[in-house]
């Protein structure tokens, strides 16, 4: 051993503390030896041991299983030897329940010790090298995304930087699955309020009224099953930052209460007659253009200009692909080391398809999809999902080279067949892409043609809005409009296909 690692020796026979002491000096271990519980309690607070050689019987006001229990209440993990003459199994017993690493019986034999000890120090090292791996992942899981080295990404971590320290709101944008969340907690956990709560908000998952309850709270009384007063969620940032996310999502008439918070710093609950001040820094997040919702009056202007002071705009995935191994490499070590599965990284067949891959819910898509080859433990199943042109994932760009990743904005969007198909029991996933969305190509390229000056890309995307729209009313309509099933069918996210089915504009009647 290169650094000399210190035992602690409990023990009131003066004769076996020297023995001990002697024992270990020769396996270059450093005794510390102490004659009564009460002092080596004293003693393993101040010098934190890596391991206590500890008889049972002791006299004083404390025994050794009292001095074993509160040695582990200052170090739940130093491994702990029990020597005793008296071997009795109800002794054994009760002190491994307390925390025992060994339990040896006198009189021994000096290679059994050296066993013992030599088990137990290499015990506790690598278990403080686990946890010290499994912090380290925890504090970069965090962070990754806003570690890559793109240049988009520094110019986000830069502005994070610039106004992390401020109070003024801040707006993140960017498609869902990009780390939105991540941002906003990186804000403030640099801000002067990262000892104060962080409190999030999803405006998308609850409805008007209970989104404004949660908000703001209530009073008792103050509707129908409303038992008892309850605090809202601004109450419990207070002095700390609120997340708001998805708030494109959030009724107009909540806007305003919303507003006259962000203005006075203060609102009433449901039902209450006296107005509550907080002081707290609001962090928005949304994918929605907001800018096309002001104007259709959809969502207010002047709360609009209040919460955008500051834009951070997340780019996605697929226009910063540099970063892609390095993101890789960190969910593959991230999840073998939270799901005990070694898996030693991913082919180079795998790195290509995932830096030409188009990754339509970003950085989350990419998590999910390792968490699952690490959890099977082989990546066969990503690969045929990738490359099958059936599957709900493939979406891939147009390329010169397959060698050669070339980034497009548009994926090819799989598309449904013909309406004379429609009545066949056969899967959507198993038509050829060839017999896709033949009528709906052929009805945009007629009007483009009837409309004249109309580019192939404009003819393009038209196409695949177009059947994508008919790819998803297929599958409501064949889920008897399950979203959620529907969703795992298209491959896609449950709240991206509520947005998708807004975006174009469908409900049962289509």
């Amino acid at each position: 051993m290169s650094q000399k690692s210190q035992v602690l020796v409990v023990d009131d026979d003066l004769a076996m503390c020297g023995f001990l002491r002697t024992f270990l000096g020769a396996r270059n271990y450093n005794a510390l030896t102490v004659t009564n519980a009460d002092e080596a309690v004293r003693r393993f607070h101040a010098e934190r041991p890596a391991a206590v050689l500890l008889d049972v019987v002791m006299p004083g006001n404390m025994d050794g299983l009292a001095a074993l229990a509160a040695f582990k209440k200052i170090d739940k993990d130093v491994p702990i030897i029990v020597i005793s003459g008296q071997g009795r199994t109800s002794v054994v017993v009760q002190a491994m329940r307390l925390g025992a690493t060994d339990f040896l019986c006198k009189p021994f034999e000096e290679s059994e010790l050296e066993v013992v000890i030599e088990k137990a120090l290499k015990q506790h090292q690598l278990s403080q090298e686990v946890a010290s791996l499994r912090a380290q992942l925890k504090e970069q899981s965090r962070y990754t995304m806003l570690f890559g080295h793109s240049h988009q990404m520094q110019e986000v971590r830069d502005l994070i930087e610039r106004v992390s320290d401020t109070d003024v709101t801040v707006m993140i944008r960017g498609e869902s699955g990009v780390g939105k969340e991540l941002v906003a907690r990186a804000l403030h956990e640099q801000s002067l309020r990262k000892d104060k709560p962080f409190v999030k908000v999803n405006c998308a998952a609850l409805p008007t009224e209970l989104l404004e309850s949660e908000l703001f709270g209530f009073e008792k009384g103050a509707f129908t099953g409303a038992i008892q007063h309850k605090p809202g969620k601004f109450e419990f940032a207070n002095h700390g930052t609120m997340f708001l996310d998805e708030i494109g999502d959030m009724s107009f008439p909540l806007q305003a209460k919303l507003l006259q918070a962000l203005q006075d710093g203060e609102f009433s609950r449901l039902g209450g007659k006296a107005d509550v001040r907080v002081d707290v820094r609001v962090i928005t997040a949304t994918n929605c253009d907001l800018e096309s919702a002001v104007a259709a009056g959809k969502f207010r202007e002047d709360l609009y200009f209040r919460l955008n002071v500051v834009t951070i705009t997340i780019p996605p995935l697929r226009e910063r692909r540099e970063e892609i191994p390095m993101l890789t490499d960190h969910f593959v070590k991230k999840y073998s080391v939270q799901y005990n599965k070694p898996f030693g990284g991913i082919t180079p067949e795998l790195a290509r398809l995932f830096l030409e891959y188009e990754w339509p819910g970003n950085v989350r898509q990419l998590e999910n999809m390792i968490k699952r080859m690490v959890v099977l433990g082989s990546e066969t199943a990503i690969i045929h999902e990738l490359t099958q042109p059936s599957s709900p994932l493939h979406h891939w760009p147009h390329t010169t080279s397959s060698s050669t990743p070339r980034p497009t904005a548009l994926p090819l969007q799989p598309v449904m067949p013909p309406p004379a198909a429609a009545a066949a029991p056969v899967a959507v996933a198993g038509a050829g892409p060839a017999a896709i969305g033949i009528n709906s190509v052929a009805a945009v390229a007629a009007a483009a043609g009837a409309a004249g000056n109309v580019s192939l890309k404009d003819i393009a995307r038209t196409a695949a809005r177009e059947a994508e729209r008919e790819l998803i009313l297929r599958m409501l309509t064949r889920t008897r409009w399950n979203r959620k099933e529907a969703a795992e069918i298209l491959g896609i996210s449950y709240k991206a296909l509520l947005y998708k089915i807004k975006e174009n504009g469908l409900d049962k009647a289509s």
